[in-house]
């Protein structure tokens, strides 16, 4: 990382990953086919689908290995998916 911006960047698209994964609607059957198979109290990579650090752990990393392998790529979509996580946070905001 060259800059606080990037790091910015980095750090609100891997959350907004994690979330997508561990929280949001969109991957509940996903998350619960896993669960199937790997029931979380029982499974440490169940568990993992459940918890927002451990995911976001395994998401920075392989965003990071990304920006090395495919730099050109992984920017545009770790902006679109920062500013996503900016829209999102403001509207939980909001609702309170």
């Amino acid at each position: 990382m060259n800059n606080f911006f990037e790091l910015l960047v980095a750090g609100l698209a891997t959350y907004r990953i994690a979330r997508l994964i561990v929280k949001d609607e969109i991957f509940s059957k996903l998350r619960n086919a896993i669960w199937k198979k790997f029931p979380p109290e029982r499974s440490k990579f169940g568990y993992l689908f459940t918890c927002m650090w451990c995911t976001a752990v395994w998401v920075a990393s392989l965003l990071e290995i990304s920006r090395i392998i495919i730099p050109n790529v992984i920017h545009p979509v770790e902006v679109v998916l920062a500013i996503s996580a900016i829209a999102g946070l403001l509207a939980a905001y909001e609702e309170k």
